[in-house]
């Protein structure tokens, strides 16, 4: 897990960009200057803590990456790369790989990643993984094109000034995420999108999606449970891989459980466990949950409070890291945890990924009701149309697919990268932390996604088939057990204040531009949970295009706290 930015072309702003870039990579930076090209990388160490640096150059090609690839080991058996490393990082059986077949080679790759890499060829690529993992963005100027982990780098390096693209902040306060960058001129790489880039410019673009569109017959129960264990046992153990201490995140509810489980199988020893619970009246508080599991597998469970106080300290910091932003409030506890976690962890697991392989959202239960029995598409409920139209575009889904498989497709290729993902890489990055997310591995996504539509959906459960998995591994997560959707009681912390910030929320420049002059009336008739996206949007607006501190921007939206 890194930081990584550059220039393909004449640029020379590669070393600007990467110091905005070393929360991402708090253990050195590394620039390397060659033929047509500036590549800098700022690292945070975890496999090969002695080897691994980068820009690592092997086979004639060199390429510097965020991420990790997960069978690294695998691929060196596989091709007998044996002999031809020198050293132990996961990123240098793919430069051996590329020698021999190429571009092709990029589809071997299991693992969360966003690289460059210049080949002996002489051809130059940037990549991103099919999920969307991890970020990358690139700016077309002058003198070529710039690529960076985070919108930051540009700006710090005086490549662009930040501005807002038209359309993206509405798209913000509609879906609590965007469809594309925030910024007029950058642009994000697709997940799973291969660039070739010629003379600092852009020469192909190809995406590899993550879901593939088949349909599996299913088969018999006991074997389908049988298959779901080897392949998801065999997913948290190599998103294990680490030379550096690892643990995991764990709710109350069932993908974090499933993949604690299946840590307690793999390791020897108690794995450590960090839940957040809330400090407020009528809050859904997991951590009662939480124990229960962790009791049951023996984790070193360690746990976490959130209150109003958490809420202020933390709210313009998480504003600070999502230059790209997110407007979920679930950013918050993910902060918490991450800063709990430092110091003790390096890396953390996971389990987003598992509500939209296996089919666990209330939405998809809606969508395959009939109209007359309430049911309705599994997609936003904007005000503007030209938002929903933006949001169908981007969530299309190929032909063939069940509606609920349909519904799975759209969010993978839209709430999944660019909001649940985004809050993780910010979040846990800001902290030096790598987070993983064993769900959201090819493996997996090729067992559970063709599954007919009965093993994720039946009644009014989601996520059966995990369901049934944990009823056998796990008794004491309860899987059949009635859940409440997961909330954070931003209100409750919000509606003391609500006044004053009314009366100060409208002077915000960009949210006059963009909510209107009624903005402090609308921010205090908004309905529970309403006035959170205008407050976030405010601050994060006040640091990321007006230059303020975090501390100044949430003095000037809230008063003094």
């Amino acid at each position: 897990m890194c930081g990584i930015a550059g220039e393909l072309g004449r640029g020379r702003s590669a070393r600007a960009m990467i110091g905005a870039l070393t929360h991402r990579g708090p253990d050195g930076l590394r620039v390397e200057v060659q033929a047509g090209a500036e590549l800098a990388h700022a690292r945070l160490s975890i496999i090969d803590l002695e080897g691994g640096w980068q820009p690592l150059s092997a086979a004639g090609s060199t390429v510097i990456g965020n991420g990790e690839i997960y069978n690294y080991l695998e691929l060196a058996r596989d091709f007998d790369l044996g002999g031809r490393l020198a050293t132990g990082s996961d990123f240098e059986p793919l430069l051996h790989l590329y020698a021999q077949e190429g571009a092709a080679a990029f589809a071997r790759l299991r693992g969360m990643y966003a690289f460059c890499l210049i080949g002996q060829d002489g051809r130059a690529w940037l990549a991103r993984d099919p999920f969307g993992i991890k970020p990358l963005y690139i700016l077309e100027h002058d003198q070529g094109l710039a690529f960076a982990s985070e919108p930051r780098a540009f700006f710090a390096a005086g490549l662009v000034k930040p501005e807002l693209a038209p359309g993206a902040a509405d798209e913000l306060i509609a879906f609590n995420y965007t469809l594309s960058p925030i910024f007029k001129g950058l642009r994000r790489l697709a997940p799973g999108e291969v660039v070739e880039v010629g003379d600092g410019r852009v020469v192909s673009s190809e995406v590899r999606r993550p879901l593939r569109p088949r349909r599996d017959a299913g088969g018999d129960e006991r074997e389908l449970l049988d298959r779901l264990d080897a392949v998801l046992e065999d997913s948290v153990a190599v998103h294990q891989r680490s030379d550096v201490p690892y643990g995991l995140f764990l709710s109350g509810g069932i993908d974090s459980a499933a993949i604690a489980t299946l840590m307690a199988r793999l390791n020897a020893r108690p794995v450590t466990a960090y839940t957040c619970g809330f400090d407020a009246p009528g809050a859904r508080d997991e951590r009662a949950q939480a124990e229960r599991v962790a009791r049951a597998l023996d984790l070193d469970w360690r746990e976490t409070g959130f209150g109003e106080a958490e809420f202020w300290r933390i709210l313009p910091q998480v504003a600070w890291a999502q230059d790209d932003p997110t407007a979920d409030y679930a950013t918050l506890p993910t902060w918490r945890l991450a800063e709990a976690a430092k110091g003790t962890l390096t890396v953390v697991l996971t389990g987003e990924g598992g509500d939209e392989l296996f089919g666990g959202y209330g939405r998809y239960r809606r969508a395959l009701r009939p109209a007359w029995l309430g049911g309705r598409p599994a997609e936003p409920r904007p005000e503007d149309p030209g938002v929903l139209a933006r949001w169908r575009a981007a969530a299309r889904a190929p032909a063939g697919l069940t509606r609920l498989q349909a519904a799975q497709w759209a969010d993978v290729a839209t709430w999944l990268p660019n909001d649940l993902l985004l809050k993780l890489d910010r979040c846990l990055m800001a902290h030096g932390l790598e987070g993983r997310t064993p769900f959201l591995d090819r493996e997996v996504a090729a067992f559970s996604f063709p599954l007919p539509d009965r093993f994720k959906v039946r009644g009014r459960y989601g996520k059966w088939i995990l369901r049934k998995w944990l009823e056998r591994t796990c008794p004491a997560a309860e899987p059949w057990a009635r859940k409440q959707g997961f909330t954070v009681p931003v209100d409750a912390w919000i509606a003391p204040r609500a006044a004053e910030i009314a009366g100060r929320i409208g002077e915000v420049e960009a949210i006059r531009r963009v909510v209107g002059p009624d903005a402090g009336a609308r921010f205090t008739a908004a309905d529970d949970g309403g006035r959170w996206p205008l407050l976030f949007f405010a601050i994060w607006s006040l640091i990321h295009l007006q230059g303020a501190s975090p501390h100044d921007a949430l003095e000037t939206v809230a008063g003094k706290i």
